[in-house]
Order: structure tokens, then sequence, then C-alpha cells
């Protein structure tokens, strides 16, 4: 739950009538879960709310808010400041919409002595990609996230390929893993849960729950060392790593004759998984515990 200071200027104009949109917003806000500080509000603007059934409560009656944004005016615009962020907005109308649904991008940079990566996306895409991580296989695989889960995404690694493919792909999807979980953010509104995918003669049956609870189970029989330059034993602590950092539960149940069938068959399966859990089809927390 978010908690908002709002200014008096923000509810109403010069000419002491409610903004547009500002009844509706609140409403939509507070139905969202968002509780709202009143500030110094004067008299006739507090009756107004509260006559709208929309609580305003005073600092220290039992809010502790771990954020004091501030919503005011700058002019013509609705300015929203927080701690790390400061938003302009024409009207209420945008402004509740991008509070209640906000972008789900993330920006991820690791760099080690052994990898240096950097990993930008966006969970609310249309499957844009671009990825080097010096592993053409793995390249493929990792565009099959972001085409069939709808996820732009932007991969670049530079690793000690010199050595073995271990490191590269483990730091990949670390960092892959923490991206994810940084853009769901607190995973408000998400339908959380996915499965899935057959692909010609390879069956993956795939299970994914965004239940901040990480664990991977995997169950596959590959025959092969490697499928182009990726090793197959890596292909289960990609997964592995990137439900760890992901906070995800995994289950992978692998089974055909073709090893490239068998791991595109995960990977999409993966990507068509959180396409469908990523979903946002409500405004409350998908658990009863009220957190993920």
């Amino acid at each position: 739950m978010s908690t908002i200071r709002i200014s008096a200027e923000a509810v109403t104009g010069p000419d002491a009538n409610p903004l547009p949109g500002v009844i509706t917003s609140l409403h939509d806000l507070q139905k969202a879960g968002f509780t709202f500080l009143s500030g110094a509000l004067p008299p006739g603007v507090s009756a107004l709310l509260q006559n709208e059934g929309i609580a305003m409560a005073e600092p220290g009656n039992d809010v502790a808010p771990v954020e004091f944004p501030v919503i005011t005016t700058d002019g013509v615009q609705l300015v929203y400041r927080s701690s790390d962020a400061v938003q302009h907005f024409d009207n209420w109308n945008e402004l509740a919409a991008w509070l209640i649904t906000p972008p789900r991008t993330a920006t991820v940079k690791r760099n080690t002595r052994e990898t240096r990566i950097s990993v930008d996306l966006n969970l609310d895409g249309t499957g844009q990609f671009t990825c080097q991580t010096g592993l053409g296989f793995f390249d493929h695989m990792l565009e099959q996230i972001a085409r069939h889960g709808e996820i732009d995404l932007n991969i670049l690694c530079d690793g000690d390929l010199h050595i073995d493919e271990h490191h590269t792909v483990e730091d990949v999807a670390l960092a892959l893993g923490t991206a994810l979980d940084q853009a769901f953010g607190n995973r408000r509104g998400i339908e959380r849960y996915g499965f899935v995918l057959p692909m010609d003669e390879s069956r993956a049956t795939v299970a994914l729950d965004l239940s901040g609870r990480p664990y991977l189970l995997f169950e596959a029989g590959f025959t092969r060392d490697k499928v182009g330059d990726l090793p197959t034993e890596m292909v289960k602590h990609f997964f592995y790593s990137l439900a760890m950092n992901l906070r995800a539960t995994l289950h992978f149940e692998v089974k055909g004759e073709n090893d490239h069938h068998m791991i595109e068959a995960c990977f999409k399966g993966f990507a068509k998984c959180l396409k469908a859990a990523k979903l946002r089809t409500g405004t409350g927390i998908p658990s009863s515990k009220g957190v993920l």
C-alpha cells in the first residue's frame, strides 16, 4: 500500500471547484489500496472529499507510509514527487492511471571479474529483442523469452568465454531474473500463474508461480553434451539462477527426442507462462497474505 500527501491546490482550482477528474481518480486510487494524507487542507476541501467518501488520514493516526510522495500543481500540470521520481501529468485521470498501473521496466547492470552484463526490459512490450552474449544458441533461446513473452529485452554480455560458458549463462540468468523482479515491483494486480508447451515431437510442461518464493523443479533427459555452443547441463542451471533472482517457483517436465527442440520448448514454455502470469487483471496483491 502506498501513502500519498495531497496538497489543496491539487484538489481544487483557483475558483475553489474540484479539478476535472479528481473525485473519480481519488476513488479509483482508494479502491487500488492507496491511502491519502491531508496535509493542511482547507475545511471546505476536507468536507468535499468526506462527502464523496474519500478518506483522508491525518499524519500520526496509525499511518506509517514507507514513502511520502507529494501531489501538487505546477501551473496547469499535476506534479508527483517522490524520493526517486518526478512525474508531470496534464490531468488527474493520467496521474491515477500511472499510479495504479505504472510502467513495468527495469535496467540492471552486473559487473564482476568474470562478466560484464547489462539488461534492459519492458514487461509490457511487444517482443523487441537485441542480444549479444557471445553464444549464438543461447542468444536464440533468450530471443524466445522476448518474442513469446511479449517483453522488450536488450541483453549485452561480455564474459570469459575463453574459460567456458558457465559464467556467461549463469550471470545472464541472475541479471535477467533481477530485472524481471524489479519490473514486477510489488506484483499488484497480476495473474501470477502460468503454464504450457509442445514443440514438434517434444513436450515441455512448464508451470510458473510468481510467488516470491524461489524454487526450481527441472526434469529433462538431454542426450547431447552441447546444442550449438550451449552446454545442455547449463539449461537447468540457467532456470535455477533465474528462478532464484525472479523469486518465482518454476517446474519443468520435458520429454522428446531432439535436444534442440526440447531446450527450445523450455524457453518458449517459460515465455508463454510469463506472458500469462504478468497480465494485470486487477488491483490487489494476488495472495491471501497481502504480499508477494
